[in-house]
């Protein structure tokens, strides 16, 4: 369990850390360095996380129809 739980955080530190440098530090640096090629383009820093928002709220919406179907049908 603690294993699992250390690569969890572990995993989620890097994706912050790579998420805010992509956001926050990328602009300031020439579009010619050599850095920029590591990250996607800046229009995808906007889109991913509304894309993962939308299909979140889509997942649970989901599952709270299937439970309110499931308990209608018991009764």
């Amino acid at each position: 369990d603690k294993l699992v739980g250390l690569a969890m955080l572990v995993a989620a530190s890097i994706v912050f850390l790579y998420y805010t440098i992509w956001t926050l530090l990328m602009p300031f640096v020439d579009s010619d360095h050599p850095l920029q090629n590591v990250f996607p383009p800046r229009v995808w820093a906007i889109r991913i996380p509304v894309i993962l928002i939308l299909l979140g709220c889509a997942v649970v919406g989901s599952f709270l129809s299937a439970v309110m179907i499931r308990s209608n049908k018991k009764k």
